[in-house]
């Protein structure tokens, strides 16, 4: 068989192969540059360069500036490009200063802010259930603490994840991942809010809120971005993270985690007499169900929540490495959403008016956002598809708020009558009828 070798002992492109087959008769055996016996291998980086290193360049590169006579043959690999001022002033651009306020919005979306509100919101739900009075200062201490440790558990968490963050879309406009700050920057102020958050905690609150509050920067920060890109295990990890807020606030009012000698249960209306329930509802701050209630509600409510997201954006996950139950084993990761939505029922419903929290009541008119919620989860779990996810994620968003409303309602010692001013009104009628019963002198 005939063939035509070409002369070329270097690099040639598939457009000028292509010209030199039509030029031509005869069959063209042509050797393609990667088989070259005699050419280097090709740096792996040098396939990250811009696309001028590739642009069409005579073969003899010379320093001399090439005029328009000279014809172009090949493309050279090797070719070095020289950008000029004008091309590097289109393709960089000068960093802004950073005043005040860009500042300040940098701080904001290094805490998260919308986990740190979270955050602050589920402390401020153990304040406002525990039955011991509290003070204004030590309520805003407790606020202001919890989103200062928030602030800094998140911030150091993108301080570690600034390769990974720049891999998904999802997180890829961070601040730290965009250069809108440098790293060295937002490790001052990692330090600065998680120095200053428990500090405040012990100094205007107590030291055992203070702990919790610094437990929580280490284990999220720590545990949990570790954990990560090694172990599904992370995801549990996270939810206790979660689940230590409202064992802050429960803290700062002065309710106990451990139990004492003795406490006692509060038993529903069926099932015991008026004269055997508990008369003084501050028995509930000395009993160990309460907080575990509360930790046990914002613990398994982040498997439904998270566990949806994790699917809608699992690969994301996956491109960036992270071991999660939604990229690993989807249907286990359906499965455990599901299980936590089943023990949300006993963890609240019982065990909340049980410890005293709230009254029984709130165990019949919390089965309703109960129901919606199983529901959406075993949908999830029984088809796995990003429909169901999507529908879990959006029920979990108003579950929370909605559950922590009804126990604010149903709260155990609460008299709402004479918050709008019933209860006097009643009581004001009650004095008459009895004056009205009694017989005069």
């Amino acid at each position: 068989m005939g063939s035509i070798r070409s002369p070329l002992t270097g690099y040639v492109c598939r457009n000028c192969a292509a010209s030199l087959r039509s030029s031509t008769r005869k069959p063209l055996q042509i050797r393609l540059a990667s088989t070259l016996a005699d050419r280097r291998p090709a740096n792996f980086s040098s396939f990250f360069y811009d696309n001028h290193r590739w642009a069409a360049s005579p073969r003899n590169v010379s320093t001399q500036p090439r005029t328009s006579s000279q014809p172009t043959r090949g493309h050279s690999v090797g070719a070095v490009y020289s950008p000029t001022a004008e091309s590097s002033a289109a393709s960089f651009r000068q960093a802004e200063v950073l005043t005040p306020r860009r500042l300040a919005k940098i701080y904001w979306q290094l805490s998260k802010s919308n986990l740190t509100v979270l955050i602050m919101l589920t402390a401020m739900s153990g304040v406002a259930m525990s039955p011991l009075p509290t003070s204004v200062p030590v309520l805003l201490s407790t606020a202001l603490g919890t989103a200062l440790c928030s602030a800094s558990a998140n911030a150091f968490n993108q301080i570690q994840e600034i390769p990974y963050d720049a891999q998904m879309a999802r997180t890829r406009n961070r601040p730290l991942v965009r250069r809108a700050i440098s790293p060295l920057h937002a490790t001052g102020f990692a330090v600065a809010t998680g120095l200053a958050g428990p500090a405040l905690l012990w100094t205007m609150v107590n030291p055992t809120t203070a702990l919790l509050g610094a437990a929580n920067i280490a284990l999220y920060a720590g545990a949990y971005t570790y954990l990560k890109r090694k172990s599904v295990i992370n995801t549990w990890v996270g939810s206790v993270v979660g689940g230590i807020p409202p064992l802050m606030g429960w803290t700062a009012c002065g309710g106990s985690l451990l139990p004492s000698q003795s406490f006692e249960l509060v038993l529903p209306p069926f099932l015991t007499t008026l004269s055997a329930l508990p008369s003084d509802a501050l028995a509930a701050a000395e009993n160990p169900l309460a907080p575990l209630a509360l930790f046990l509600l914002l613990y398994s409510w982040q498997f439904p929540h998270f566990n949806g997201l994790s699917h809608l954006v699992r690969e994301s996950y996956a491109q960036a490495g992270y071991r999660m139950l939604g990229v690993l084993d989807p249907h286990k990761n359906a499965t455990v959403a599901l299980r936590h939505a089943l023990l949300l029922i006993p963890a609240t419903s019982i065990l909340m008016p049980l410890s005293g929290l709230t009254t029984w009541s709130f165990a019949l008119t919390s089965l309703v956002p109960h129901a919606i919620f199983v529901d959406a989860a075993y949908k999830f779990w029984k088809h796995g598809g990003e429909k169901q996810a999507r529908k879990l994620f959006q029920h979990s968003l108003w579950y929370l708020p909605v559950l922590l409303g009804l126990m604010m309602f149903h709260k155990r010692g609460m008299d709402w009558g004479s918050w709008i001013g019933l209860g006097e009104a009643q009581g004001a009628v009650e004095n008459r009828k009895e004056a009205a019963e009694t017989p005069s002198a």
